[in-house]
C-alpha cells in the first residue's frame, strides 16, 4: 500500500512539498558554475571550506564554525565536549529529540551520556521543565522547530528566559536548528540573534535549504577547535568534503531569503487542510515552512483517495502515511520551491476532490 502511494506521487508533474525530489541533478546545478581547477578541501583544510565555515560563522553571530558531514555527529560531539568541562555526563531535551529516536542510542553508546527528558511529548519545553529540573546536568538541548510535534515552537520570550536560567546555573545550552533558517521568519529575528542566546548551534544544509549533506557546528573557538579533534576521532575529516560544501554554500544562497516566501505559503496550504473533511494539520497555523497534517481516516481508505487524485490533476500531496490507529493516519509537509510553482486553481482543484471523496466515505 505503502509503495503504491510513493509510485503515484513520483509519476506526478507537481509536488506540493520540497524542493523536488532528491537526484543527480541537485548536485549537477550547484557544480554548474564552478571552476574545474578549484583546489579540494583535505582533511578539513583548504581554503574552500574555509571560507564557508567563516560565512556561516558570520552569518550565526558565533566566532566560529566547523563543517560536518552529518548534524549526527556534530551535536554528539557538541554534547561530549560540554559534558566533558562539567565533569557531568547529563544532558537534557526533548522526549522526541532526535538524539533520543533516530539515532540507535549512539550519545549513550559512543560517549556514555545519559539524557534526562524534559516536557510531555507531545509539547514544547518551558521554563518551568527547566527550573524544576532536580538533575545536575551539562546542557540543555532545545530543537528549534520541534520537529516531530509538527514543528512548534516556543515563544521567544521563552527563548530568552531559558537562556537567562541557565547561563545564571552555569547550563551550557544548545540549539539543533537543523532547521533554524526555517524559523527565523516567525520569530522575525536574524539568525545571530537567535543563535545569541546560545552556546553552541548547530544547522543543517540538506532541509529547507536542500542541499546535499552537511551541517555547521557553531560557537566560541576553543569550543570549536575540540569539536575538530573529535571530528577526528568520529572519522568526519574524510579526505575532501567539498561537494557537499559547494553544493551547501548554492542552496543556502538560492534559499535562505526564500524562508519567508516559504512560510506564508504554508500557512495557505494548511488552511486548505484545515477546510477538508476530517483534515488537521498541527499546528493548525504553522510557525515555519513545515507541519503535520492529520486525517482521522484509516490508512488503507484514504491510500487509493489519494493516487487517484494524484492520476487525475497531476500533483502530488505526500508519497507516505503513516499510521496513528485504525481510522486514523499522519504524513509531515515541508513548503520549499514546488508549491509557488503550481496554478492556484490546480490546487484548488486537488482540495475540491479531496474533501469531496473523504466526505463520500462517510
Amino acid at each position: 500500500m505503502g509503495e503504491e502511494l510513493l509510485k503515484a506521487f513520483k509519476q506526478t508533474k507537481h509536488q506540493l512539498p520540497g524542493n523536488g525530489f532528491r537526484e543527480a541533478g541537485i548536485l549537477k546545478e550547484a557544480f554548474k558554475d564552478v571552476d574545474g581547477h578549484l583546489e579540494s578541501d583535505m582533511y578539513g583544510d583548504g581554503q574552500i571550506i574555509e571560507d564557508f565555515q567563516n560565512k556561516m560563522g558570520e552569518y550565526l553571530g558565533k566566532d566560529t564554525a566547523v563543517f560536518f558531514p552529518s548534524g549526527t555527529m556534530a551535536q554528539q560531539i557538541a554534547l561530549r565536549i560540554w559534558c566533558d568541562r562539567k565533569g557531568t555526563k547529563k544532558v537534557a531535551y526533548h522526549p522526541l529529540c532526535h538524539l533520543e529516536i533516530h539515532e540507535q542510542d549512539g550519545l549513550k553508546e559512543l560517549h556514555h551520556i545519559e539524557p534526562v527528558l524534559l516536557a510531555d511529548k507531545h509539547r514544547v519545553i518551558c521554563l518551568e521543565d527547566v527550573t524544576s529540573m532536580d538533575e545536575d546536568i551539562a546542557c540543555l538541548l532545545l530543537e528549534l522547530p520541534q520537529r516531530e510535534i509538527g514543528g512548534q515552537l516556543p515563544d521567544y520570550q521563552t527563548l530568552e528566559n531559558i537562556s537567562v536560567y541557565c547561563r545564571e546555573k552555569g547550563i551550557k545550552l544548545h540549539l539543533d536548528g537543523a532547521r533554524l533558517f526555517e524559523v527565523l521568519p516567525y520569530y522575525e529575528k536574524t539568525a545571530a540573534e537567535v543563535c545569541s542566546l546560545f552556546d553552541s548551534v548547530y544547522v543543517s544544509f540538506y532541509k529547507g535549504i536542500g542541499g546535499i549533506a552537511g551541517a555547521i557546528l557553531a560557537g566560541e573557538k576553543d569550543f570549536t577547535e575540540e569539536s575538530k579533534i573529535w571530528k577526528r576521532r568520529h572519522g568526519g575529516d574524510l579526505i575532501s568534503l567539498y561537494p557537499y560544501i559547494i553544493s551547501s554554500d548554492y542552496y543556502f544562497d538560492k534559499r535562505v531569503n526564500k524562508m519567508g516566501q516559504y512560510y506564508e505559503e504554508s500557512k495557505e496550504l494548511a488552511e486548505y487542510f484545515n477546510n477538508c473533511e476530517n483534515v488537521s494539520t498541527l499546528p493548525q497555523t504553522p510557525v515555519s515552512n513545515m507541519f503535520h497534517v492529520h486525517f482521522s481516516v484509516a490508512k488503507e481508505r484514504l491510500v487509493p483517495i489519494l493516487a487517484d487524485i494524484y492520476k487525475e490533476t497531476g500533483i502530488g500531496i505526500t508519497g507516505n502515511l503513516r499510521e496513528t490507529g485504525e481510522n486514523s493516519c499522519y504524513f509531515e509537509l515541508s513548503i520549499g520551491d514546488n508549491y509557488g510553482n503550481i496554478p492556484k486553481e490546480q490546487i484548488e482543484k486537488v482540495f475540491g476532490l479531496l474533501d469531496e471523496r473523504i466526505k463520500a466515505l462517510s
